[in-house]
């Protein structure tokens, strides 16, 4: 588990005005909570938070929060961004306890593909139907993310969620729930041959049956 630190400082005024304030400061209004402890009002500074925030181990890591000095373990749990502007608009974010085990959505890698026989197919598509996967674990044992390697993959394969090899003290509780559970995480298979429609001949027009009439008559 890699360390990542950002910081913050402690704010006394809550409430949307003060939230708007700060957002004009070039702050981020956030709430600290959890282990047992009473929800703190918080604020980044939001160009540092910003450039954390492009990296995928922001959503998925366990963070060094240095609140005022005093460094706590927390995780990312809700992020709000602005509809269209590159603003954070709020953060949550809660402490994690080193003895109690912890749900994380975690990134997967997928690594060889272009080396595998499905990858060196051209009439072959390789799909990744998962891109993350929740994990279960005492946060010592978080991982940042789980490799796929796909080296062997072969057209027709289907790699499942109970194929993934797990580190040490990490489960999926996904897959305790049932073998419906265990779904498919990489799929090989022939791309679909595109067949041209044969365009169908323009139908004949149609001829009102008065000009049929007229016609007839001035056969006779």
């Amino acid at each position: 588990m890699s360390e990542h630190k950002i910081s913050a400082t402690g704010r006394e005024a809550a409430g949307k005005g003060a939230s708007r304030r700060l957002r004009r400061a070039a702050s981020i209004p956030a709430v600290l909570y959890g282990a047992n402890a009473a929800p703190q009002s918080i604020q980044l500074d939001h160009e540092k938070t910003w450039l954390a925030s492009q990296n995928e181990w922001f959503y998925s890591s366990i963070l060094d929060l240095d609140l005022d000095g005093k460094v706590q373990k927390v995780l990312l749990r809700d992020m709000q961004r602005h509809p269209y502007k590159q603003i954070i608009m709020h953060l949550d974010f809660q402490r994690v306890d080193e003895n109690q085990a912890i749900r994380v959505l975690v990134p997967l890698h997928f690594l060889n593909e272009e080396k595998s026989p499905a990858g060196k197919s051209a009439d072959v598509v390789v799909t990744h139907e998962l891109n993350e996967v929740e994990v279960s674990c005492l946060p010592k044992y978080l991982p940042e993310f789980i490799e796929v390697d796909l080296s062997d993959l072969k057209v027709g394969d289907i790699v499942h969620l109970s194929e993934l090899k797990l580190p040490e003290g990490v489960e999926i509780p996904e897959l305790k729930l049932g073998k419906e559970h265990d779904v498919a995480i990489v799929i090989a298979k022939h791309g679909k041959e595109e067949v041209e429609e044969p365009t169908e001949a323009p139908a004949a027009a149609e001829v009102p049956a008065a000009k049929v009439a007229k016609k007839d008559e001035e056969k006779k």
